[in-house]
């Protein structure tokens, strides 16, 4: 930590000359920002290292910079690395973005889109004909059941009926096997 006055220890001097035309927070903030963006090709060349994209390198460095702007009791001395540790813990933030990202898009990617309207009116054709067949379940696995077809998760199937999670669950993969045994003897029926 530097002691003393910031235009002492930076080499301006006569900041509070009323000549100058300039508040001495308005000459800091400029001087501030000079030294700042004097860290830029460094940051970009760290950073460039770190993240493939190069836009993502460069929102990653604009980010550093304008977070070392903000910080009105940083050190000049202090500046380089506070802007490598923020550069850093961005490029960081923005890894753990992408591999959430990457887990999350064959969840998403796993939902499938008909091809052809044929195939549309099919599929809808059948969900009608499976909601039929769940009131083919015995009691609670029908209610769990109808109630996911309905948006509402086993968590607050379990809640709203006063229920462990664990029986809800259990009711709930009970219903769906009692299901797919119910689809798969309507197709042995259909074939034969």
């Amino acid at each position: 930590m530097v002691h003393g006055n910031w235009a002492e220890t930076s080499g301006v001097s006569g900041i509070d000359d009323p000549e100058l035309g300039a508040s001495q927070e308005e000459l800091r903030r400029a001087l501030s920002w000079e030294v700042i963006a004097g860290h830029r090709e460094r940051l970009m060349r760290l950073v460039r290292r770190r993240l493939p994209n190069a836009q993502d390198a460069e929102d990653c460095v604009q980010e550093a910079m304008l977070r070392a702007a903000a910080c009105d009791e940083l050190d000049r001395e202090r500046i380089g690395p506070f802007l490598t540790s923020v550069a850093l813990r961005l490029c960081a933030d923005n890894h753990r973005e992408q591999e959430r990202s990457r887990r999350l898009l064959p969840r998403t990617a796993d939902v499938r889109t008909p091809e052809t309207p044929d195939e549309d009116v099919c599929e809808r054709d059948f969900g009608r004909w499976l909601l039929r067949q769940v009131h083919l379940l015995r009691g609670r696995e029908r209610q769990v059941v109808l109630a996911r077809a309905h948006g509402i998760s086993t968590l607050e199937f379990a809640r709203i009926h006063q229920i462990s999670v664990k029986a809800a669950e259990g009711a709930f993969t009970r219903g769906r096997a009692r299901l797919r045994l119910i689809c798969a003897r309507s197709m042995d029926g259909v074939v034969a």
